[in-house]
């Protein structure tokens, strides 16, 4: 995980937690990084990493033991997808509903449009295998 300087550290600290969530590397039930090795790895202040972390407890994507550290509940891969993707709704179909709308493009338009990326997707990753 990189940090930039566009958005809050802590809200970096919680996505990238659910980014490895995701990909597998936190699995259900496993122990992720102490509030401690965040702050020594990112050079940040502990706090901005609790706060970060904060928000998955609160969230019910990580849980504390006490005494022993902080782990990935059960069901958190399902959480943090349904999370994920009412933010991607969010963040990019609004709009680009709208822009099509005001382009004149039809459902169909975009859906073939969308399709059509999804191939020129695959092409790109395919060619670097």
């Amino acid at each position: 995980m990189k940090l930039d300087d566009e958005r809050p550290i802590f809200i970096q600290i919680a996505e990238g937690l659910e980014d490895g969530i995701l990909s597998g590397a936190f699995p259900e039930g496993s122990q992720v990084p102490s509030i401690t090795e965040f702050s020594v790895t990112y050079q940040i202040n502990p706090a901005t990493a609790l706060k970060g972390i904060a928000m998955l407890v609160d969230e019910g994507t990580v849980f504390k033991k006490r005494g022993v550290g902080m782990f990935v509940a059960e069901g958190a891969v399902r959480q943090v997808q349904e999370k994920r993707k009412e933010q991607f709704y969010d963040r990019y179909i609004g709009s680009m509903v709208a822009e099509a709308r005001r382009l004149q493009l039809s459902q169909e338009d975009i859906q073939k449009m969308v399709g059509r990326g999804f191939r020129d997707e695959q092409h790109s990753n395919s060619g670097n295998q």
